[in-house]
């Protein structure tokens, strides 16, 4: 055991993805260091290289970590297990708390707790950052300095995809090897990729997320602005049934963040990403049109077959585009997509890609070549990377087929910054990649309708339920009481009544009315059709006895080891669809909730889809619309459209209900009958956790509890709460009243309107991470109106946070801007931020007043002589 005494200083992001200064310690006999010495020696390391343990060419070597002549950023631990920790507190002691371990770390979280050194391992690829000539890694080849970020579990996929980019001429702004993920995680660099102004893309190679909420936060977090691409290797080897990876799935997607199935596609969304620049013009469609130009028809043939077998749809340009396009064409070119010139024609084939991706009916165009006799390859080359060096519009993707002598184009097209590809499936295929990672991304900042069902649940009666089904000895409850806590939430239910015996059924079926449905009651027997344990179209009392006392016999033959704690009857209902909605606890990402086809054919053909709680009506009618089912709910010849408003309400409540019982281990709905007046749950299971166990939702919920009234000096009444994502357009009208002056000092610059990716960005918080209250104010016959604002940004585990606020000017000099920032500095003490810091214009005088009165330091900012910086500690 370590015991150190108290310093200051500590971790910084900064120490371990963008050092000054590294130092190697080396056991003798380590596999891993010779190579991360030559690495770090050769990368041409603008900082200082230090080495304890060993003395290799290009280090300053040192006798002990306390000899060294400064304090090193990061440290490279190539130790045996048994001598990590000592050499952790001695760099602690010298002022080091970033460390890469590249071998065997067992314990390497206790370590790190107890010495204050941040780690990534045990089993790190390293740390490369090649914009600073940083290379302290187990690469077998350098990094070439780029805009691609890779962070990998996996060795092994770090180097294919090293070895892939040197030949691809792709290069990165960092490679970071997260190991066996013991210490530091994937959240926290990705929180410092999503601010590094030279990192254009990020690829992820996953398999174990240590912190759910903290990963989807900085994955999201990173998404925002820029693309983010994700492999898991070995997740059907896990969970051969899939679902922990359609989990995955559900919680990329949801931070906006596209998942793709295996290496071949990872690395080619990484040649996608690393070459291709997206117009802003380019970025207002919806992405999947895509054109082909070609000099061959066949491989256009190709081109269009994989574009509509994966989802995507062939560009249909306007009679007037291809008018103009027709002039610059030789005669004889298809004149349809996909858009063949023909062979004579390859030198063209740059200026036409580029008339085509000027269309606004095109997303995005893939270029396709196939050698051809007697032409001049160089020509052709060259009028492709010239196209899309200077293209404008829609993105180009260019593929060269062949090998002999297209491997050699290829190359000279990638090193001038084309994204090219072999096949023509390869180049559809990044171009899918660009249209999916724009869906997901736009989907995760989507605004939401100003709608937000009110859920008022019964949450006693539920409590009542479990504490009742806990003191039997139980965690399984019965359909009855299933039902009931469904009840609780808002969903309809079938009306029933559970009974002991046959002659109790007859009398409850005919105070619910016929015809009515029998089933069997037993904690055994989850699936009671497999034992004739359902009986429907029961017409009358006398059928319902029979019906009963055959059941018990038939169910007591087939299962004698079967519990049966007597029958459930219930109405029986009209037709609709039958639905199944769940929710589960995923091992990586904790509670899921899925929607799909439902009745007794539901796990031998599957349709589900999948998110993750909390869900609003947006987010459901986005689950229920990934589904095969969606169409069906449509309706069909003879059967009516289905009331989908009723089925996105009915999931918003099953995840109420996950958010409100942690405790709940998983639920089922099936059937949940769904017609055109609205739904209606038959069947439903929940299984409870063992007493303590409480689930953690990968997203934090919205927090209702900090909703407060505020009365105002005049007497009007306010509602003081967190922002949620259905306030979009309340948050646009209120900045639309704002004057310039308000705006000028609120944002620094003249702002005619917010964008939706600002108001996407303000209404859409990580509560974990920051917080924004409004003030709404009630209006007759209208919308509510948000008249105020208070936002507390913090760093991820931070204990300074910026502040911001602004007031309606109806509401000037009531008070409503103290309360606001009270309301900060109370959920910012909540959260243990220490100091809250903002930057106030010098000339706007009311406001340095204002946070002074609240008690600020107030003092000008060194980095501007125009602003004042405003400190205030909790």
């Amino acid at each position: 055991m370590f015991t150190l005494p108290p310093r200051a200083g500590g971790f910084r992001d900064q120490a371990l993805l963008r050092p000054q200064s590294v130092v190697l310690l080396a056991a003798e006999g380590s596999a891993e260091a010779p190579i991360l010495a030559r690495n770090l020696a050769a990368g041409g390391f603008r900082g200082r290289l230090f080495a304890v343990g060993t003395a290799p060419d290009g280090f300053e070597a040192a006798p002990t970590v306390a000899a060294l002549p400064v304090a090193p950023d990061l440290a490279v631990l190539c130790l045996p297990p048994s001598e990590l920790e000592g050499a952790m507190a001695a760099l602690a002691a010298r002022g080091c708390f970033a460390a890469v371990v590249p071998g065997p770390a067992p314990d390497l979280a206790e370590a790190s707790a107890r010495t204050g050194v941040r780690a990534l391992g045990q089993g790190s690829f390293g740390v490369a950052v090649p914009g600073i000539g940083l290379n302290a890694t187990l690469s077998h080849i350098p990094p070439a300095k780029g805009r691609l970020a890779l962070v990998t579990q996996s060795s092994a996929i770090a180097r294919a995809v090293l070895d892939w980019a040197a030949a691809e001429a792709v290069g990165f702004s960092h490679v970071v090897g997260i190991g066996g993920n013991q210490e530091l995680g994937f959240a926290r660099v990705l929180d410092w990729l999503a601010r590094d102004p030279a990192t254009g893309a990020i690829l992820l190679d996953l398999r174990r997320i240590k912190n759910r909420r903290m990963f989807v936060s900085a994955a999201r977090a990173a998404a925002r602005t820029r693309p983010v691409v994700a492999i898991r290797a070995g997740g059907r080897l896990a969970d051969g049934s899939g679902l922990a990876d359609e989990v995955m799935e559900a919680a990329l997607r949801r931070a906006g963040v596209l998942r793709v199935a295996g290496l071949e596609d990872f690395l080619g969304a990484a040649e996608t990403l690393a070459r291709v620049r997206v117009s802003p013009r380019a970025q207002g469609g919806p992405g999947d049109r895509i054109a082909v130009v070609t000099n061959g028809i066949g491989l256009g043939a190709l081109a269009a077959d994989a574009v509509l077998s994966g989802g995507g749809r062939l560009a249909e340009p306007g009679e007037a585009g291809l008018a103009a396009i027709a002039l610059g064409l030789p005669e004889g070119w298809s004149g349809r997509n996909p858009f063949a010139l023909g062979p004579v024609a390859a030198g063209r084939l740059g200026e036409a890609a580029a008339m085509f991706a000027a269309l606004p009916e095109v997303d995005a165009v893939v270029a396709l070549h196939a050698p051809a006799p007697e032409e001049d390859a160089l020509v052709v080359r060259e009028s492709l990377a010239a196209a899309v060096k200077s293209n404008r519009g829609a993105p180009i993707l260019v593929g060269w087929v062949g090998q002999a002598t297209a491997g050699a184009q290829r190359a000279g097209l990638a090193q001038a910054g084309v994204a090219v590809f072999a096949t023509p499936e390869g180049a559809v295929r990044g171009a899918l990649h660009l249209a999916q990672d724009r869906r997901n991304r736009a989907t995760a900042a989507e605004l939401p309708a100003r709608d937000v069902l009110d859920v008022a649940p019964d949450r006693a009666q539920v409590r009542r339920v479990f504490a009742k089904v806990r003191a039997a000895g139980r965690l399984e409850l019965t359909e009855e009481e299933a039902l009931s806590v469904l009840a609780a939430y808002g969903v309809p239910t079938v009306p029933g009544r559970a009974v002991a015996g046959a002659e109790e059924a007859a009398a409850a079926a005919g105070m619910l009315g016929f015809p009515v449905v029998l089933k069997i009651l037993s904690p055994d027997l989850p699936r009671k059709t497999e034992v004739g344990g359902v009986v429907l179209g029961l017409m009358s009392a006398e059928a319902v006895r029979a019906a009963a006392t055959e059941m018990a016999a038939r169910v007591a033959a087939a299962r004698p080891e079967a519990r049966l704690t007597g029958f459930l009857v219930q109405r029986q209902a009209g037709k609709g669809q039958e639905l199944r909605l769940r929710l589960g606890d995923d091992a990586m990402f904790g509670p899921w909730i899925g929607f799909g086809r439902g009745g007794t054919a539901a796990d031998i053909d599957p349709d589900e889809g999948f998110d993750l709680p909390p869900l609003n009506l947006a987010l459901a009618r986005g689950l229920i619309g990934r589904t095969r089912t969606a169409r069906l709910l449509e309706g069909w010849r003879d059967h009516a459209p289905a009331n989908v408003p009723a089925i996105a309400d009915a999931l918003v409540r099953l995840s109420q209900v996950a958010v409100d019982f942690p405790e709940i281990e998983a639920c089922g709905v099936n059937p949940l009958l769904a017609d055109g007046q609205g739904v209606l749950a038959l069947d439903a299971s929940v299984t409870l956790r063992p007493a303590g166990q409480a689930a953690l939702l990968a997203i934090p919920p919205y927090p209702a509890e900090l909703a407060r009234p505020w009365r105002a000096r005049d007497g009007r009444m306010l509602l003081v709460r967190p922002i949620r994502p259905e306030d979009a357009a309340a948050h646009a009208e209120a900045f639309a009243r704002l004057s310039q002056e308000d705006i000028r000092y609120r944002f620094f610059s003249a702002l005619g309107e917010l964008s939706a990716a600002q108001i996407a960005r303000m209404t859409q918080i990580d509560y974990d991470r920051e917080m924004a209250f409004v003030a709404v104010e009630s209006v007759p016959d209208g919308p509510d109106r948000t008249v105020g604002v208070s936002r507390l940004i913090r760093e991820p585990g931070g204990a300074e946070a910026e502040f911001a606020v602004i007031v309606d000017p109806s509401w000037k000099g009531q008070g409503l801007a103290r309360h606001l920032m009270e309301r900060l500095f109370e959920w910012g003490r909540s959260v243990e931020v220490r100091e809250i810091v903002g930057q106030v214009l010098a000339e706007n005088r009311p406001m340095l007043a204002f946070v002074r009165a609240l008690g600020f330091q107030v003092r000008p900012s060194a980095e501007d002589t125009e602003v004042m910086e405003a400190r205030l500690t909790l």
